[in-house]
């Protein structure tokens, strides 16, 4: 999707990336001053604390200045998806996904991949050509090139995301996809396993959406969730960590005892716990811009206060870092038109409460 940003090439993305004057112009300097990053907050604790980003982010280099001093770890947006770097059934392009891993490496950054199976951003190529015949075939080679490519340089692979939907009304609480349709259930573990012999060496999640607030709908997810974990380790299914999204509603209730038995049981499992595309949505808040970012700042202080007590949980991914780029502007924007606001840097890199919430969190966690 084109946000306005001028299209790098890859002469000059790598000048914004090692940061030659002159080559990227940007009209926005980093706004703010703190003596301590997120980046460093967490590593004082142990842990891992990052965003996702993309190259129109860094065609401003004070975009790729904020990002590399905040975070340690980095997932690319859009740019491992299978339309991203499937071009037609038999090539594969990395330039893309290659040089935000190229950025993250100079600024010592870890590098998640996002994400090998999911039934949404296939290439249009995928209706034509893949059928119930060659489907696991088709599957099979894109793991395997994918997760070669990046053998030994990558942190964790998303390698099945949002499989579970209990609302499509399987009795396994799987959701109805092509994969599904052309396959069976059996995709996922097939997935793992995939994943697995081509890199024995790198942490494998599986990822999910739609599990951490309160109420009846969510708890039928988890449940399903659980299920389908508990299957997978029964079977030696190489799977190591859960990631929860964590797209969350500033009014939601992500502290509940239902959620926390849940997280309980998946670590009983054996599994880690990954947060992994977190932000805080303020579609429906008022429009005063000082009582939004204290209602979402008070979120994301109260969900990662609470998730932060589990000990498995190392990782914490924001899904952006400015609101200058965020895919809720596109997908839920406010009804009254005003800019959302739902990371912790505003649209001019200035941090907002959201940051000191996030800080204080890792501030007040025990180490790992």
């Amino acid at each position: 999707m084109n946000r306005g940003v001028p299209r790098l090439t890859r002469r000059g993305f790598l000048a914004c990336c090692t940061g030659i004057v002159g080559v990227c112009s940007s009209s926005l300097r980093p706004a703010f001053a703190v003596q301590e990053t997120l980046r460093q907050v967490a590593a004082e604790k142990g842990m891992l604390f990052g965003g996702a980003f993309s190259t129109w982010d860094l065609a401003d280099p004070s975009f790729g200045e904020v990002f590399a001093n905040q975070c340690s770890i980095a997932v690319p947006e859009n740019s491992l998806k299978w339309d991203a770097i499937r071009p037609t059934v038999t090539t594969f392009n990395f330039t893309v996904s290659d040089l935000l891993y190229d950025f993250a490496s100079k600024h010592n950054m870890a590098f998640r991949g996002h994400t090998l199976v999911w039934e949404h951003a296939l290439p249009k190529w995928f209706v034509t050509t893949v059928t119930s015949q060659n489907a696991e075939a088709v599957l099979r080679r894109h793991i395997s090139t994918v997760v070669r490519h990046y053998a030994g340089r990558m942190h964790s692979w998303d390698v099945v995301n949002e499989a579970v939907q209990v609302e499509d009304g399987r009795s396994d609480g799987l959701k109805v996809t092509p994969w599904l349709h052309y396959i069976g259930p059996e995709y996922i573990e097939m997935a793992f396993h995939a994943a697995r012999e081509a890199d024995p060496n790198v942490i494998l999640v599986y990822n999910q959406n739609l599990i951490e607030s309160e109420g009846a709908f969510f708890e039928k997810r988890r449940r399903a969730t659980l299920a389908l974990l508990t299957t997978l380790k029964k079977k030696d299914v190489p799977v190591h960590a859960l990631g929860v999204q964590s797209h969350i509603r500033p009014d939601a209730n992500t502290t509940s005892l239902d959620y926390r038995r849940f997280l309980r049981e998946v670590e009983d499992l054996g599994l880690s716990i990954l947060v992994t595309e977190m932000d805080v949505r303020d579609r429906e808040l008022p429009a005063d811009i000082d009582l939004r970012d204290r209602l979402i700042a008070e979120q994301y202080y109260k969900y990662l206060s609470f998730i932060l007590q589990f000990k498995s949980v190392k990782t914490v991914l924001i899904w952006g870092l400015s609101n200058r780029h965020t895919w809720i502007a596109q997908s839920l924007p406010r009804p009254d038109g005003l800019p959302v606001r739902p990371l912790p840097f505003d649209a001019e890199l200035r941090p907002t409460p959201s940051w000191k919430a996030i800080q204080r969190a890792f501030e007040e966690t025990f180490s790992r």
